[in-house]
C-alpha cells in the first residue's frame, strides 16, 4: 500500500471518496443480507443490524476524517460494536446499560446456545427469538467491521466483493429457491459503485487531474457495459436457457437425483425429461399409501407457504406424535410402512399420514406435530431405510357426512383468503356444489367436478397460457382454460373450499407407487418415480381430522366412502371402501410421466390443441433478443463514449481529441504504443495510413501544448479539433477491410484496452 494511500483523506476529494466507499460498502451489505430473508424471517433483528451496521461503518469514517490512523478506525469500529451489541442484548449487566461487565461476557455463551437451538429445530424461514437475533446482529456487524478494512484501509474492493458474494449465496445452498433477483441487481450496483469510487481515487493520487479526464470516463463506461451485462445475463438470459434433466443431489453419494421444492413450483419437476425411481414402499396397508412431505396452510393470494412451526427430536424408538384425536366411534386401523429411498435428496421425509412412529433413520431429524411431517437442518433422505407406523382413521360414508368441517384448535389462516379473490371462484364453487346436503358433499362436488371431462390434465396448457402458478389470478385463469397439473387442481380446490367456509391447505409428496410384488406376511411392494411428485388438498373434519380429496383430473383414485348400513356399499362398517387419509380404493398404477395425458393430446373445452405450437415461438424470440441487446451493447457504450470524446474536443479539450483518436486506431488494431511520444505517432498514421498530414498535426500540436507548455483549454480551438478527428477517423476506417471494421464496431476493444496499455502496443491479428 502507498503512503498516499496510508495517509489519510488530507483533502477534501479524498474524504469525499471515503464517504462515497462508506455508503457503498453499507448498500451492498444490505443487498448481500436480502436471500437471508428466506431463512431467517424478518423482524426486530433487521432493524438491529441496520443501526449497528450504520454506526460501526460511521465511526470508522468519522476516524478516517479527523486524520488518525487508519488502524484506528478499525478499532473504534469494534468499540462501537460492542457498546451497541450491550445496548441492545446484555443492558442489564452493564455499566449504565452500554458498558459491557465480566458478567455481560458471560450471557455470551447462552445466546450462542439458543441460536444453535433455534437453528436445529427451526424450520425456514426461522423465527428470530433473543439468540438467533443477537448472534445475527453480531455476525453483520463484525462483517462490516472486516470489509471495511479491506475496502478503505487495504483498498481491495474486489476482496470484498467475493465476500459478499459468497454471503448472499448462503442462504440458496441452504435451501434452493430461484435467484433474487432485486438483491443480485443491487449487490452488483454497490459492488461496481465501489470499483469506480476505489479507481478513480487510485487515478486520481497517482496523477495530476485534469478537466475533462478520459480515464475516469472510460472507467465509468466500462462499469456500465459491464454492468448492463451482467444483467442482462443473469435476469434475462439465464432463465432462458434449457433445464438439466434431472437436480444434481447435494447429499449421498453425490450421484444424480431429484429433490422435493416445497413453494408448489413443481411444474418444472413434472416435465423432466427423464425418469427415475426415487423410493420404493412395503406397506401392510390394502392400498399403497400417499407419502407427504410438505403441508402449505398460510396462502396470501400469490403463494402458499411451507408451514414452520414447533418442532421435536425424533426418538430413536418409541411414538414422536400423540395418538390420533378421533371420535371414539370412528375406526381407526393400524398400518406398517417401510420405505427405501434410492434417488430422492430432499430434507423433507416422504411419510404416510397420519403417522404415529418413525424409526430406523440415520442423522438428526424433527417431527413437526401440527401436520405429522418429519424434516431435517443437517441431513437428507439420500439412501434412508426407515419405518413409519401410521394410525390411519376409517370413517363410514354416514360418519363423514355428519361431521362439520373445522375443529377447536385449529389456526383461522386455514380458512382466511385475501381480500381481492376474483368472483369467479367464489361464484363456480357455490353453483357446483349447490345442493349439496352436508360439507363432504359439497366437497365431492367439487371433486367430480374436476375429474369430470370438462377438465384436462396438461403440463405445457398453464405455460403457454400465462398462468403457472397457485396465486389468485392463476386459479381463476385455470378455471376459464380448465386445463392444468396437480398445482393448478389442488390450489383451485383448496381456494375454492375456502370460499366455502372451510379449513383447507395443500400437501406436497408422492402418489402412491406402482405395485412391483405382493406378499401376504410381508405386505405389497410399489415403486414411486421422480414423475409422481404430487399435490393435493386436504380439508379437516371434526372428530376425523385431516381427509385428503383428489381432484387432478386422470391421476389417481378420486376420495370416497361406503355406506356403514350395508346397502351403500360391498364392503361393512369397519372396513369402508376408502380410508380417510389415503385418497386410493386399489393398488395404485399412477401413471408414470410418459402415460400423463397432455393437452396437445385430446381436444376439448379450454385451451385449443394447437395453443402450444402458437406459441412455441416465444422462447426461441426471447433468447434471440437477449443475444441482440448483448451484441449490440459494446457498440451503444462505444458510440456513448465518442460522443463525450467529441463533446469534450468541441469545447476546446485537445486531450481528449487526441484520445479519441487513439481509441479509433485501437479499435481497428492499429498500435497504440505508451512508449510512443505524439508526434511519433501521428507520423506512423501519415506514412503507414495515409491519414492526412493538417488533421493529424493540428491534434498533434495542440495536445503537445498541453502536455508541455501547460496550456489551457482554448474553447476557440473546440470546433476545428472535432472535425479534424471525424475526418481522420473515416480515412482510418476506409483503410482497414470491411471485416475489420465490422468487428470494431461490434466488438470495440478500446473499452477493455486503453491506449498506451501492453495490449494496444501489438497490432490485432488479421487487421
Amino acid at each position: 500500500m502507498s503512503a498516499a494511500d496510508v495517509t489519510v483523506l488530507r483533502t477534501p476529494r479524498r474524504r469525499r471518496d471515503a464517504t462515497l466507499l462508506t455508503v457503498g460498502l453499507f448498500a451492498a451489505i444490505a443487498a448481500a443480507l436480502l436471500p437471508v430473508f428466506s431463512v431467517i424471517a424478518p423482524g426486530a433483528w433487521v432493524a438491529g443490524a441496520v443501526f449497528t451496521t450504520a454506526a460501526v461503518l460511521g465511526a470508522g469514517l468519522v476516524v478516517r476524517v479527523t486524520r488518525l490512523p487508519a488502524v484506528f478506525a478499525t478499532v473504534a469500529e469494534i468499540v462501537v460494536g460492542v457498546v451497541l451489541l450491550t445496548a441492545i442484548f446484555g443492558r442489564s449487566s452493564a455499566i449504565l446499560g452500554v458498558i459491557p461487565t465480566p458478567a455481560t461476557f458471560g450471557t455470551v455463551p447462552g445466546l450462542l446456545a439458543g441460536a444453535s437451538d433455534e437453528i436445529r429445530t427451526g424450520v425456514a424461514p426461522v423465527v428470530a427469538q433473543t439468540g438467533l437475533s443477537f448472534l445475527l446482529v453480531a455476525a453483520v456487524a463484525g462483517l462490516a467491521v472486516v470489509l471495511d478494512h479491506v475496502v478503505l484501509t487495504a483498498r481491495m474492493p474486489l476482496l470484498a466483493g467475493v465476500g459478499l458474494v459468497a454471503v448472499s449465496l448462503i442462504p440458496t445452498i441452504a435451501i434452493p429457491s430461484d435467484i433474487d433477483i432485486v438483491a443480485f441487481v443491487l449487490l452488483a450496483a454497490a459492488l461496481l459503485f465501489l470499483l469506480r469510487v476505489d479507481t478513480r481515487a487510485r487515478t486520481a493520487a497517482s496523477s495530476r487531474p485534469r478537466a475533462g479526464s478520459p480515464r475516469v470516463v472510460g472507467i465509468s463506461a466500462t462499469a456500465l457495459g459491464v454492468a448492463a451485462v451482467a444483467v442482462i445475463v443473469a435476469v434475462v438470459a439465464t432463465p432462458l436457457l434449457p433445464q438439466p434433466g434431472l437436480r444434481f443431489a447435494t447429499g449421498g453419494t453425490g450421484g444424480i437425483g431429484t429433490t422435493i421444492n416445497p413453494n408448489l413450483e413443481l411444474g418444472n419437476d413434472l416435465r423432466q425429461p427423464r425418469e427415475v425411481d426415487v423410493l420404493s414402499v412395503r406397506t401392510t396397508a390394502p392400498t399403497a399409501p400417499y407419502l407427504r412431505a410438505v403441508t402449505l396452510s398460510r396462502f396470501d393470494g400469490s403463494v402458499w407457504q411451507p408451514d414452520s412451526s414447533d418442532t421435536v427430536p425424533l426418538p430413536s424408538e418409541g411414538a414422536v406424535f400423540e395418538p390420533v384425536a378421533v371420535d371414539g366411534d370412528i375406526t381407526v386401523a393400524d398400518y406398517t410402512t417401510t420405505v427405501t429411498v434410492d434417488q430422492l435428496d430432499s430434507p423433507w421425509l416422504p411419510v404416510p399420514y397420519p403417522a404415529s412412529t418413525v424409526t430406523g433413520l440415520n442423522g438428526d431429524w424433527l417431527g413437526m406435530p401440527q401436520n405429522r411431517t418429519v424434516v431435517t437442518r443437517a441431513g437428507s433422505t439420500r439412501e434412508q431405510v426407515y419405518e413409519v407406523q401410521a394410525d390411519v382413521p376409517r370413517p363410514t360414508l354416514e360418519q363423514i357426512r355428519s361431521r362439520s368441517v373445522g375443529g377447536a384448535d385449529l389456526d383461522p389462516a386455514l380458512t382466511s383468503l385475501p381480500g381481492d379473490v376474483p368472483a369467479v371462484i367464489g361464484d363456480t364453487a357455490r353453483e357446483v356444489t349447490a345442493g349439496a346436503q352436508s360439507p363432504y358433499d359439497q366437497l365431492a362436488a367439487l371433486q367430480t367436478w374436476f375429474r369430470s371431462s370438462q377438465f384436462r390434465y396438461s403440463l405445457d396448457a398453464p405455460v403457454d397460457s400465462g398462468f403457472d402458478g397457485a396465486g389468485l389470478d392463476a386459479v381463476a385463469d385455470f378455471l376459464q382454460v380448465r386445463a392444468g397439473y396437480c398445482v393448478h387442481y389442488a390450489s383451485a380446490f383448496a381456494v375454492m373450499a375456502r370460499s366455502l367456509g372451510m379449513p383447507a391447505r395443500i400437501v406436497i409428496g408422492y402418489l402412491p407407487g406402482t405395485a412391483t410384488s405382493s406378499s401376504p406376511e410381508d405386505g405389497s411392494e410399489y415403486t414411486v418415480t421422480s414423475s409422481q411428485l404430487h399435490a393435493w388438498p386436504e380439508v379437516s373434519f371434526e372428530g376425523i381430522g385431516w381427509v385428503p380429496f383428489e381432484p387432478t383430473n386422470s391421476l389417481g383414485v378420486p376420495t370416497n366412502f361406503a355406506s356403514g348400513s350395508g346397502s351403500g356399499g360391498s364392503t361393512t362398517p369397519d372396513t369402508p371402501e376408502q380410508d380417510a387419509a389415503a385418497p386410493e380404493d386399489a393398488p395404485s398404477t399412477a401413471p408414470s410421466q410418459a402415460a400423463r395425458p397432455d393437452i396437445d393430446a385430446q381436444n376439448g373445452p379450454g385451451v385449443a390443441t394447437g395453443a402450444r405450437a402458437s406459441t412455441s415461438w416465444v422462447a426461441p424470440s426471447l433468447v434471440g433478443a437477449a443475444l441482440l441487446v448483448l451484441l449490440i451493447v459494446p457498440s451503444v457504450v462505444r458510440v456513448l463514449r465518442r460522443g463525450r470524446r467529441l463533446t469534450a474536443a468541441r469545447a476546446g479539450d485537445a486531450v481528449a481529441a487526441w484520445r479519441a483518436l487513439q481509441e479509433e486506431a485501437v479499435d481497428l488494431g492499429i498500435p497504440a504504443s505508451g512508449a510512443e511520444s505524439p508526434r511519433a505517432f501521428a507520423a506512423r498514421l501519415i506514412a503507414d495510413h495515409g491519414v492526412d498530414a493538417a488533421d493529424v498535426d493540428l491534434l498533434r500540436a495542440a495536445v503537445e501544448r498541453v502536455s508541455y507548455a501547460e496550456d489551457a483549454v482554448d474553447p476557440a480551438s473546440g470546433p476545428a479539433l472535432a472535425e479534424a478527428v471525424e475526418r481522420l477517423r473515416s480515412r482510418l476506417r476506409a483503410g482497414v477491410p470491411p471485416t475489420r471494421r465490422l468487428v470494431a464496431a461490434l466488438l470495440p476493444r478500446s473499452l477493455v484496452v486503453r491506449p498506451g496499455a501492453v495490449e494496444a502496443e501489438r497490432e490485432t491479428v488479421g487487421s
